[in-house]
């Protein structure tokens, strides 16, 4: 949704022209390449994508609803808040794209099954990609631009609550591990 919405919601809340607007969209996608490298580290050297993934949407969260209500008060305060909504945003995204991926690849041993699980995750992100701007043009039209924001903060509790489970084993297999070490 912010690949297509961001640099109209930027002119639209501020004083700038089109072409400024989308130079301004950029920080977002700057912080999306350091939320995904930071969630790829994190993951790697924890063992841990699904608790990664959990903290980063537990942060996607606020780091939304500070970007909606402060971004537009000035120029670097839309830049460090931008920058921080995309780490949060994109870096679990990348998780679960790519990672998740790699581990169900490696764990199904049937080929067609591991092409079948992939082309789901892939697919399920496509919807994502086809309906969310739809629902931005109706939203910001019918609602305001607040509203879209609600959305994605929604969008990211729900992730969350779906990617507990997994969170939730990891956490006991660290707790047992941490046991049986000493």
């Amino acid at each position: 949704m912010f690949l297509y919405w961001l640099p109209m919601y930027i002119k639209q809340t501020s004083s700038l022209s089109a072409e400024y607007s989308a130079y301004m969209s950029v920080p977002f996608d700057i912080g999306g390449i350091i939320g995904s490298m930071a969630a790829g580290i994190l993951a790697d050297r924890t063992g841990s994508p699904a608790l990664t993934c959990i903290v980063m949407l537990a942060l996607a969260i606020p780091s939304l609803f500070l970007y909606a209500t402060l971004g537009s008060l000035g120029l670097w305060s839309n830049i460090i808040l931008q920058t921080l909504a995309g780490a949060m945003v994109n870096g679990p995204y990348c998780l679960v794209t790519t990672a998740v991926s790699a581990d169900l690849g490696t764990s199904i041993t049937n080929s067609n099954a591991m092409a079948t699980v992939t082309a789901i995750i892939d697919g399920t992100g496509s919807i994502g990609a086809g309906v969310g701007p739809l629902m931005v043009g109706f939203l910001a039209t019918h609602w305001g631009w607040h509203s879209i924001f609600y959305v994605a903060m929604s969008a990211d509790l729900i992730s969350l609550f779906f990617i507990l489970r997994i969170g939730r084993a990891e956490w006991q297999r660290i707790k047992l591990n941490r046991q049986s070490a000493t």
